[in-house]
């Protein structure tokens, strides 16, 4: 697919919380959020563009009672360690706290070659410092130490979930102390619900662009940007900037509102950085918007500007 063409229609109707990762085959692996929030499924293309053609497989059903049985959400897949591993939010309708919008964090992993083969084990519920609604859960290496990126509400801090980080002495579990590296402070992260969630981690130009997405999941839902240089402590959130204005939004002119869940890949030839995100075409929702199946994922190419930042919307 030619990069201009990219952003010009969605990749995959009805697919929020995308995620398409590279592998070292040459294979795009695709994984988002089915509307009926029921099931995990992962595509394969050689291409980019052939992903919207691709058959989906189901690799993964929720539970019919009790944990992991209702609402699954954002699941992304990684390679680590020699297996495949999906990250994943689920809730449960007996949870004694929020009911059923109480999500956690949860693992599966697969050691197929192939991750729409083999088996795909359950690992269990990734422990965090406290219980809480959490979800969102990225991964990424970084000069040989393995992170975990996430959301999740504090209940000391007001609002709906903050950005957090961790190390992990496994590809299921984080060791040490949880450190909070973004909460919801601009008029832009706090429409209708005071958010910080869905990052993704983009290592270029000797330094760390940490995206995520703010405020509710209608119109107002946007892209943020935390940065840290590449040799700085990733657990100190002094290492980090918050960029004060979103870096994706809302565009009237290219009917695209509500972008965000993004994610990062790259073209077939590994020149062009691509933006993995979903987006709605039109502005006005009926209802609660996570009612709402018509967020499709988009794929857009972006390039840098002269001080190494990315440029999302050019």
């Amino acid at each position: 697919m030619e990069t201009t063409k990219l952003d010009q229609k969605p990749l995959v109707l009805n697919r929020a919380d995308p995620w398409i990762h590279r592998h070292t085959d040459g294979y795009y692996y695709f994984i988002a959020t089915v509307p009926n929030y029921d099931a995990i499924e992962l595509r394969k293309s050689a291409a980019l563009d052939g992903i919207s053609s691709a058959e989906p497989v189901t690799v993964w059903r929720k539970h019919a009672e009790g944990k992991l049985s209702e609402l699954i959400w954002a699941p992304e897949l990684h390679f680590a360690d020699g297996k495949w591993y999906i990250y994943f939010a689920a809730a449960w309708t007996n949870q004694p706290i929020n009911g059923v919008f109480d999500h956690r964090m949860f693992v599966l992993e697969n050691a197929s070659a192939d991750p729409l083969e083999g088996t795909w084990t359950e690992k269990g519920q990734i422990v965090t410092s406290w219980e809480s609604f959490s979800l969102d859960a990225t991964t990424f290496e970084h000069r040989g130490i393995r992170y975990l990126v996430w959301a999740q509400k504090d209940w000391d801090v007001p609002g709906n979930s903050n950005l957090y980080i961790a190390k992990m002495d496994t590809p299921w579990s984080i060791e040490g102390t949880q450190v909070c590296l973004s909460k919801p402070e601009y008029d832009w992260e706090c429409i209708g619900f005071l958010v910080n969630e869905g990052p993704a981690v983009l290592v270029r130009n000797g330094r760390i662009f940490l995206t995520y997405s703010a405020s509710a999941t209608d119109h107002n839902y946007c892209m943020g940007m935390l940065t840290a240089d590449e040799d700085a402590d990733l657990l100190d959130p002094a290492s980090w900037v918050k960029s004060p204005v979103p870096v994706f939004a809302s565009s009237d002119a290219a009917s695209r509102y509500g972008p965000g869940h993004n994610g990062f890949t790259v073209s077939e030839d590994g020149k062009q950085d691509i933006l993995v995100f979903h987006a709605r075409n039109f502005k006005e929702t009926e209802g609660d918007p996570l009612n709402d199946p018509n967020r499709h994922t988009h794929v857009k190419a972006f390039g840098w500007r002269d001080d190494g930042t990315p440029d999302f919307e050019g």
